[in-house]
């Protein structure tokens, strides 16, 4: 695992795009031994204009000054303790940003950066913060409802990658994050996953919102052909 950055460090990324009217999202990658790993942030803009920023990457100061312009950074969501490597530095550029990670993982992630809330309260409806069960209470995930539809921000419990090519493509098949379709790493059922029923019967909890369009992942493309679907299919894989 890279180790978390102390100062702030712009890796390869992309441009923030938007999903929903109130939803950001945008993809950089890690450069790994054997591989380059993709990864996103998200962001979605509370009611009152304050940001929840999902996965936090640094990006280069023309995107922040595009970030900072769509709302104030209030939340800081490390959705697991593998996804604290810029969660120090977004800390020091915004000292007032409240720290949120799920129980599970809390410890590893103190290791890093103090945290405030394992229960943030966004005060906004629309937006829900979960602990995904049967992982530990080591995984996180936002569920946003927007006029448009809903959308479900997921960290590692499922992962998307569709281009994984070379040797490196090859590891990220081997690991669960890259096929040709959307599914529960291997790795993640390994080292997260405690208790399959549990996170089954939340999948098939989600995947009965009837407004959902979008699931956004960490690793990989978003997943918004017959979403719901998806998770069903997710779900049967677990058992």
């Amino acid at each position: 695992m890279t180790k978390p950055f102390e100062q702030w460090t712009v890796l390869p990324h992309g441009k923030l795009v938007p999903i929903d009217e109130n939803i950001l999202t945008v993809v950089g990658d890690i450069h790994m031994p054997l591989m380059d790993l993709p990864r996103r942030m998200t962001v979605v803009r509370l009611a009152d204009a304050r940001l929840v920023v999902y996965s936090a990457i640094a990006l280069d100061e023309d995107e922040m000054a595009a970030l900072e312009a769509y709302g104030r950074p209030a939340f800081l969501v490390v959705p697991s303790d593998r996804h604290r490597l810029d969660a120090k530095t977004w800390k020091d550029r915004y000292p007032g940003i409240q720290v949120v990670a799920p129980e599970g993982a809390r410890a590893k992630v103190e290791e890093v950066v103090p945290v405030d809330s394992v229960t943030p309260r966004f005060e906004d409806p629309n937006v829900q913060f979960v602990t995904v069960p049967g992982t530990r209470g080591r995984e996180a995930a936002l569920v946003v409802r927007m006029p448009k539809g809903t959308t479900l921000v997921l960290n590692d419990v499922v992962a998307n990658i569709r281009d994984a090519a070379g040797f490196g493509g090859w590891l990220l098949h081997l690991a669960g994050f890259a096929g040709q379709e959307a599914q529960v790493p291997a790795v993640v059922k390994m080292a997260v996953i405690d208790d399959t029923q549990a996170l089954r019967t939340q999948l098939l909890l989600w995947a009965g919102i009837d407004t959902l369009n979008h699931i956004l992942v960490s690793h990989g493309s978003p997943i918004e052909e017959s979403p719901r679907q998806v998770l069903r299919e997710l779900a049967e894989s677990l058992t």
